[in-house]
């Protein structure tokens, strides 16, 4: 035991001897880049820190929203979109400041250089001409969502939607006020100008930085951080006074451990809420309920294995039966990290948020970690006792279902997708329509399932992505070439399923000898010929009348048409289906050649005229062979 009249010599040895000595040297931050590059590499590195992306598409979307950021901060500076001409290499010193390898397909950015001298998008190279391409009323618009701290998920919402609505409006190819077809990079220069002209704190703002480019900055180091250095220094220094002062080395060792455990304590408490703070804010804002992994074990008896009504690339659903007696549907999402957590809290909220009769309602949603499952996610629905529409038409129990059945099937789906178009807000953009997220209450009322939840991605406030969600068959060519996202990608998948219904045959099938089917070329040459009927299945119980299954044919033609600006959106869609009249043939351009076509069918469009017969001979007139520019609507209409 320490002497008290000794205790102030010894400690005060004790200190010289015990100052932290480092047992490496630390590494030192990264050197920013060459300074001929005119962008500043130097501002991008608070932004890399760790967790770094493990997968190929997630370093892809935190590369390219690295250089939409460092642009940004370029525009701030110089009110130019574009370096100068003469300005050196911007790719090498990107590739030094990301803290991993680009993957081997270089995430497009072979071109930067190029890119990033030459005027793009519409000839927008400064700010002045932003300014005159979009209207001072969406700017308006931009500068009210924008000009705020975007760190609340409200707030960074209703920014993302104005640069969304700016974007789709006034830079996109195929919207009404495009001024050229060349989407690339058009979709970021909304978020790029928002940063340097609409933020207040600019866009290197952390706030900013996350909700315009989802970009995380580096926390400041805790006091805590010092603690792991500081043992091993009075661990050192220990050692080499043991000798003279092993009374009060012990004493200080044990007072410094546990002082390090319970700092230690303190910052895995501080982790686990911050971890869970995102998920408890949902609760304050709508009325779902949060279960315990526990309520959820229990109503699908142990996640056991003749509970699984369903599975997919996320993970399993489950059929469960509440304490209340209350049947529902629990998707448990698999391969989950508490990193998501932020991700699927701002999604379930804004999923929560929508309402209605043809959308799956979210009950409620659970969120733990478990010693021997790790950390689960899961969302509970209401149990649909028809299944899903894929059970019907292609599953084992599949059965012929009637032409009001039917008919009720594609009005329901219609007006789900029509309201997350134009009803929601912020608009929702499906991603994977497909039969199985068609669910169908006792009443065959179709139900929207997992709109909003294919977003977890952090590409999903963008409408340009580097990773595409959705299922083969049933994603637009637009979405599936260029990661081009807009509302009528969901318009394509729509009609995809439609034609489905109608005709009871797969989106696409795999044939003998290297041959494949794709329903909708199929459909399109029964359409040309005149021949639409032939779409509808054969056998159908009590079918409807021949012009109004013959309507139903050509929204699903048109929806799927190969080329976007031919497509309706979902409410002219709808519009058509719910009409109790045909109306007259529609403009539709023409159709490109089917990428599975052979050479007769090549040589047989080559020599066809523009124009066909979209309905039967029954009394529809032919279609006009429309320009690429025309609408999608009726003469009528026009």
């Amino acid at each position: 035991m320490c002497r008290p009249h000794l205790l102030p010599l010894l400690l005060s040895a004790l200190l010289l001897l015990l100052r932290p000595i480092p047992l490496a040297s630390q590494p030192a931050a990264s050197s920013p880049p060459p300074p001929q590059c005119a962008l500043n590499f130097t501002a991008l590195l608070p932004f890399l820190a760790p967790p770094l992306p493990s997968d190929d598409a997630s370093r892809c979307a935190v590369a390219t929203q690295s250089v939409a950021f460092l642009l940004s901060l370029h525009l701030a500076a110089t009110s130019s979109f574009v370096l100068p001409p003469n300005a050196s290499s911007c790719l090498s010193p990107l590739r030094a400041a990301l803290p991993y390898p680009l993957p081997a397909s270089g995430c497009g950015l072979s071109g930067l250089d190029a890119v990033l001298a030459s005027p793009g998008c519409g000839n927008v190279s400064t700010v002045a001409d932003f300014d005159a391409l979009v209207p001072p009323a969406s700017r308006r618009d931009i500068d009210a969502s924008c000009d705020r701290d975007l760190s609340a998920v409200p707030d960074c919402t209703a920014c993302s939607t104005a640069l969304s609505k700016a974007a789709a409006a006034y830079l996109l190819a195929g919207s009404p006020n495009a001024t050229n077809n060349n989407v690339t990079g058009c979709v970021q220069y909304p978020s790029i100008y928002a940063g340097a002209e609409a933020s207040p704190r600019g866009p290197a703002d952390p706030a900013t930085a996350y909700c315009l480019f989802i970009l995380k900055a580096n926390p400041p180091q805790s006091h805590s951080s010092g603690v792991a250095p500081w043992i091993y220094g009075v661990a050192f220094g220990s050692l080499a006074a043991v000798l003279l002062l092993a009374a009060a080395a012990g004493c200080c060792f044990v007072v410094r451990r546990r002082r390090a455990r319970a700092a230690a304590a303190a910052l895995a408490a501080d982790s686990r809420s911050k971890r869970s703070q995102a998920m408890e804010s949902i609760s304050a804002s709508t009325t779902l309920v949060k279960f315990t992994y526990d309520d959820i074990k229990a109503a699908t008896d142990g996640f056991a294995r003749k509970s699984i009504i369903g599975h997919g690339g996320f993970g399993n659903v489950y059929k469960g039966v509440l304490r209340d007696g209350a049947e529902v549907a629990v998707k448990r999402f698999k391969n989950c990290s508490a990193a998501g957590d932020a991700a699927f809290a701002h999604e379930v909220e804004v999923v929560a948020s929508v309402r209605h009769v043809n959308l799956v309602a979210l009950r409620g949603y659970c969120i733990a970690t478990t010693q021997r499952e790790g950390h689960q996610r899961m969302i509970i629905c209401d149990l649909m006792h028809n299944g899903s529409l894929y059970d019907h038409l292609f599953g084992a129990g599949e059965c012929q279902l009637a032409w009001p059945v039917r008919q009720r099937i594609a009005i329901g789906m219609a007006r789900g997708l029509a309201y997350l178009h134009r009803g929601a807000q912020p608009a929702i953009i499906h991603r994977d329509i497909k039969p199985s997220n068609i669910l169908l209450d006792d009443e065959f009322e179709a139900k929207v399932a997992d709109f909003g939840l294919a977003k977890f991605a952090p590409e999903g406030m963008t409408h340009v992505s580097t990773r595409v969600a959705g299922t083969l068959g049933y994603v637009a060519p637009e979405y599936a070439l260029y990661g081009q996202l807009t509302e009528k990608s969901d318009v394509y998948s729509f009609g995809i399923v439609l034609l489905e219904l109608l005709s009871g045959k797969k989106a696409f099938i795999s044939l003998s000898e290297g041959q494949s089917f794709v329903l909708t070329d199929w459909a399109w040459s029964l359409v040309r010929r005149g021949r639409t009927v032939e779409v509808i299945q054969e056998g159908m119980v009590d079918p409807g009348p021949t012009k109004m299954m013959e309507k139903y044919v050509i929204v699903g033609a048109l929806s799927t048409h190969p080329q976007l600006h031919a497509r309706p959106t979902m409410e002219q869609a709808l519009k058509i289906l719910e009409a109790d009249s045909v109306p007259s043939p529609l403009i539709i351009p023409e159709r490109p050649i089917p990428v599975v076509a052979d050479l007769a069918e090549i040589e047989r469009s080559a020599s066809s005229s523009g124009s066909g017969q979209l309905f039967s001979p029954s009394g529809f007139r032919s279609f006009i062979h429309a320009n690429v520019d025309a609408a999608v609507v009726s003469p009528n209409e026009t």
